[in-house]
């Protein structure tokens, strides 16, 4: 064949327009970032739906927001900081840090904010990814990188007639700061985690406070303390920060992780042993019984992620705040109407109720559609949520994610951020390393580390009697917990150590099988 033959017969593979294609510009986004640079790899883009950095800090800004954990473990191991106004940092400082991390490690050219995503499709010919944006445009790349979190999708209640409500209706996800309370009858649905940081800090606010209640929820005190000029100065020494950070880094370890890593009998003895503490300590809040007990959960402390608030329980003894635990019948233009009969007349009606974690749909919350066209959010709907160490799925290749299944150790979404970003970076770099195009998670290893994932919780109390009527978001809607059941520790390990040919490498060829099937003939 002459070389003018082959070169009219032979199309040349695509380019993509970046390397790699970062979807999400929260700390999960920008974490990869820095894990890809210190790897090497320079050529990505950052692409956000909102117009600033932060995910979940940068969309959850109700009245009262903070985190959960102390500041101190609440940010990259990398980048401590010992500025924090208090323990517990404020949402806008966590937005703010974020901020500062994008200035500091020359992430801002590779942002693409005010860009959503509608469409994720792999180009198995081109060994790429195919990214279609909310203007119709398509950005293409190599690798893809799911930093897409969870907790900034609202999931509004299922209740009757919500959308058909008079007055102003708010999600807490989706907070309008333009909208005044003083004076207003509030209502407020959940009772969750946000519902006890939002209903301390808006009752004196309002006219009337009302809180609808499905399920109680565990509230321990709260060890929140503003840091001062001196506390400043300690925590700005390297070393006792570094130390702080690390008893505090056990400490959660044992509160939160051991919850699902350690052995039945210890975590049964563990949870018996702190329920009692913490009713006493929760019943000494509330000065009326009836409303008291109304308050103290009867299933097991650890079903639900523990919480935290000296002021939560103690809202109750407000005269102007009333706690309605009958099952709400429907939403009515002008309130809420319970089972009872009773209708709650309302001005402002609050949805405290969380986030679409594992919802159809939501995860993830675009098509992504790998080899052969398969549908992600539908391949799990149909055969479970699954991932290997929350990074791969086998026949998505060139793909990762920074909160995948079985991927989260209970504690900070900061630990995981750092152990996944380092993982995908390593893969895509021994990738170029090896001059291949495609790197996919062998089908082997992905489904021995789910197998061990699963027995891991066969005797988990989560999946006991001790968890009835709980509600928890631990468990998705298969009936499985598809948070990574492991330390801290090794999830940091495994995820930087794991072995390289986990993965399968291959390269295409310039050369498509039509040619290929004539390249031997004679020229």
């Amino acid at each position: 064949m002459s070389s003018a033959a082959r070169r009219s017969t032979t199309a040349e593979l695509e380019q993509p327009d970046h390397e790699v294609a970062v979807i999400g510009a929260g700390f999960g986004g920008i974490g990869t970032g820095i894990s890809l640079q210190r790897k090497g790899i320079h050529d990505f883009i950052i692409i956000d739906k909102w117009d600033q950095v932060g995910g979940t800090w940068h969309a959850n800004t109700y009245p009262g927001v903070a985190v959960d954990i102390p500041s101190v473990v609440y940010s990259f191991s990398y980048e401590q900081r010992g500025d924090w106004s208090r323990l517990f940092a404020p949402g806008e400082e966590l937005q703010h840090y974020a901020d500062s991390m994008v200035d500091k490690y020359g992430l801002r050219d590779k942002l693409r904010l005010g860009t959503s995503i509608t469409r994720a499709e792999f180009d198995d010919r081109n060994s790429l990814w195919r990214l279609t944006t909310d203007g119709g445009k398509e950005i293409t790349a190599r690798y893809c990188v799911m930093a897409v979190g969870g907790l900034e999708r609202p999931k509004m209640p299922d209740i009757p007639g919500v959308h058909d409500f008079g007055g102003v209706l708010l999600h807490t996800a989706l907070w309008d700061h333009d909208v005044a309370l003083a004076g207003k009858r509030v209502a407020v649905i959940g009772t969750g985690a946000t519902s006890l940081q939002l209903v301390p800090a808006i009752a004196a606010q309002t006219r009337h406070l009302t809180v609808f209640q499905r399920t109680p929820i565990w509230v321990g005190p709260k060890f929140d303390v503003e840091i001062g000029p001196l506390g400043r100065m300690i925590l700005g020494n390297k070393q006792i920060r570094s130390a702080i950070r690390s008893v505090a880094t056990v400490g959660i370890e044992l509160a939160m992780s051991g919850q699902v890593a350690g052995p039945a009998w210890l975590i049964n003895a563990v949870r018996r042993a702190g329920e009692a503490p913490m009713r006493r300590w929760m019943r000494k809040q509330v000065d009326d019984p009836v409303i008291r007990e109304k308050l103290i959960p009867q299933y097991g402390l650890g079903c639900k992620r523990p919480s935290m608030s000296n002021e939560y329980l103690k809202t109750f003894n407000r005269d102007d705040v009333s706690l309605i635990t009958e099952s709400i019948e429907c939403v009515t233009p002008n309130g809420v109407r319970t089972v009872d009969g009773v209708e709650h007349e309302v001005d402002v009606l609050i949805c405290a109720t969380g986030f679409k974690l594992w919802d159809k749909g939501s995860v993830p919350p675009f098509p992504v559609r790998g080899r052969g066209g398969q549908e992600l959010g539908e391949f799990w709907d149909r055969h479970r949520f699954q991932s290997y160490q929350g990074v791969s799925v086998p026949g998505y290749p060139n793909m990762f994610s920074i909160t995948g299944p079985y991927g989260f150790v209970l504690g900070s979404y900061l630990w995981m951020i750092e152990a996944t970003s380092a993982h995908l970076a390593r893969a895509i770099a021994e990738t170029k390393r090896r001059g291949a195009t495609v790197c996919e998670i062998r089908q082997d290893v992905h489904d021995e580390y789910f197998r061990k994932c699963l027995k891991r919780q066969e005797k988990n109390f989560l999946f006991t009697d001790v968890c009835a009527g709980s509600n928890t978001y631990y468990l998705d809607q298969n009936g499985d917990s598809p948070f990574r059941p492991t330390t801290h520790g090794e999830m940091y390990w495994q995820n930087r150590h794991y072995d390289l040919d986990v993965y399968h490498y291959s390269a295409r060829s310039l050369v498509p099988e039509t040619v290929a099937s004539t390249a031997g003939e004679s020229a």
